[in-house]
């Protein structure tokens, strides 16, 4: 249960991030983003980022071994950055359809499943 709670709140934390992220590059888009200045982008970022903060950080404590949790320290990492790379493709394919995936970055995304598979190999 810890490990579904775990990967969870890592899928959500890193929805928020990748938002706070990338989103702001879609903000000139809508009439409130028009004239927004940097300042105002890296606030609004950072307000985004929170989230992602006060769901990371949980995520990490209940799903890390050294609290009772599955995941030794490096699992935890690679997970994490294999649930990053899926939810920023995500994102990509809906916010910015412009961008295309190509064939490197499905070997890229296949390199990354291996290193989760080593990652838990014993």
């Amino acid at each position: 249960m810890k490990a579904l709670w775990t990967i969870g709140l890592l899928i959500l934390s890193n929805a928020f991030m990748t938002l706070a992220w990338y989103g702001h590059l879609r903000f000139k888009e809508f009439d409130w983003g028009k004239g927004l200045g940097l300042f105002a982008i890296i606030g609004i970022s950072w307000g985004i980022a929170f989230f992602e903060y006060v769901l990371q950080v949980p995520a990490n404590r209940i799903g890390s071994n050294l609290h009772g949790g599955p995941f030794t320290l490096v699992q935890l990492k690679v997970l994490q950055e294999v649930i990053t790379l899926v939810v920023f493709t995500l994102f990509t394919l809906v916010a910015f359809k412009h961008e295309a995936l190509r064939w490197n970055h499905a070997l890229a995304a296949l390199f990354l499943v291996a290193a989760v598979w080593l990652v838990f190999k014993k």
